[in-house]
């Protein structure tokens, strides 16, 4: 009982999951939308950093709202494919729920305190095969979300499902300077898994080239997620106070910019100017909608599913605009001393987490000091010794703490007037 359309773009490869179940009254792809969204790792968004710490203000948004945003942005992506692409039709169409789900998703293996908390915990475990929020996302929905029991089967996801949150399918063994963009060393076997045991042609090198190889649905939340923090986020950094004419105007001058360049940034001015920054940005959202289009590539995966068979490219006027909103970004406020003090604070408190953990747990045989759960004590006594394992348990435990945890554990561990007895959250 399959409960859905027949929809011949997807095959038995495709909606293939790592454990097979029994199916129930909705398609595989629905099954990965409903687990998604019934977990902590999910509603732990709600609490972490996107641009501005969470809680700085209600109407910033968290890595929650945009993940939403991304969902909603993918899926009106999807939406226009299949209505206009002349490839597409009712029976042969882009699965929606999949799409939106891998959206939904791509972020929930980010750890607290925004891009900071990665760079530092990347830091802390290079030598134990480093950090990635990519990869986290990985071993998020592959092993450590429970759907069932007590049990860490993790979300159990279909390979389209997996595949669409795998931006990187180079592991960390395999870059000479692995500072971002990889997957965990462990994580070869869901590699494996989603290319159906194929080898990699010698022209999909590790790097750059292997990274860019991505399946349609994820070239679709790449975008979206391109969109979203480019416009939206743009929007918040002005209600802010870091995005304003004066700063604007100064940074533009000393730029070299092209002339549609700078008649992109005039408009942006007008809309600061008239107070109506946010209408004018989600009105470009629908610009950037309509950028995609579905086009056929070819590739070593073309002849086994649609999903690496069509492809999509952005207009290019339109890649270029978002570059450009980025880049603004980037230099007028992820780059601004307020915005620095704050990640450097967070990435400081992590560091100081993470060493009493690794001196409690990481190379004594019996913890020092009960710091933790009883439940995380038993996966660090199931690791059997072994430093490099134990260590990614407890990254683990600080990648999945939102900004104001990592905040009163901090606090807890190293303020003395923080905390009691009886203070037990």
């Amino acid at each position: 009982m399959t409960g859905h359309p027949e929809n011949g773009f997807y095959c038995a490869f495709d909606t293939e999951e790592l454990e097979p179940r029994d199916p129930d009254y909705r398609s595989v792809f629905q099954r990965g939308h409903d687990r998604l969204i019934h977990n902590a790792a999910f509603r732990r968004l709600q609490a972490k950093t996107q641009v501005f710490l969470s809680g700085e203000y209600d109407f910033y948004r968290t890595r929650l709202t945009h993940s939403i945003e991304v969902a909603q942005i993918a899926g009106s992506i999807t939406r226009r494919l299949n209505a206009t692409s002349p490839q597409l039709g009712p029976d042969f169409r882009i699965d929606t729920a999949l799409v939106e789900s891998v959206a939904l998703a791509h972020d929930i293996g980010h750890p607290p305190f925004g891009h900071a908390g990665e760079a530092t915990l990347h830091r802390l475990m290079t030598p134990w095969g480093g950090f990635e929020g990519n990869a986290q996302t990985l071993r998020l929905i592959t092993e450590i979300i429970f759907t069932s029991g007590r049990s860490r089967r993790g979300l159990n996801p279909s390979r389209a499902f997996m595949d669409g949150v795998l931006k990187y399918k180079t592991l960390f063994r395999e870059w000479e300077d692995p500072v971002r963009h990889f997957l965990y060393d462990e994580q070869a076997r869901y590699l494996d898994f989603v290319f159906g045991g194929r080898p990699f042609p010698a022209e999909l090198a590790p790097g750059r080239e292997r990274n860019a190889l991505r399946s349609l649905e994820c070239q679709i939340m790449d975008w979206a997620d391109d969109t979203a923090y480019s416009l939206n986020d743009l929007v918040d950094s002005a209600n802010a106070g870091f995005v304003t004419e004066a700063r604007v105007r100064r940074w533009a001058a000393e730029q070299e910019l092209s002339e549609s360049e700078g008649q992109l940034l005039e408009g942006l001015l007008r809309a600061i100017a008239d107070g109506d920054l946010e209408r004018v940005m989600n009105r470009r959202i629908g610009t950037f909608v309509e950028a995609c289009s579905l086009i056929e590539r070819g590739n070593f995966m073309a002849d086994v599913t649609n999903r690496y068979r069509f492809g999509v490219v952005i207009d290019p006027a339109v890649a270029r605009e978002q570059k450009l909103y980025a880049r603004l970004a980037r230099q007028l406020v992820f780059r601004s001393p307020q915005v620095c003090q704050l990640e450097h604070k967070g990435g400081f408190m992590l560091e100081r987490i993470f060493t009493a953990l690794a001196e409690n747990y990481l190379h004594t045989g019996t913890p020092r000091h009960t710091l933790l759960s009883r439940d995380f004590e038993a996966e660090v006594a199931r690791a059997d010794g072994d430093p490099r394992r134990r260590a990614r348990l407890i990254c683990d435990y600080l990648a999945g703490m939102t900004d104001p945890f990592a905040s009163r554990i901090y606090k807890r561990l190293f303020d003395p007037d923080f905390g009691s007895i009886i203070d037990l959250v």
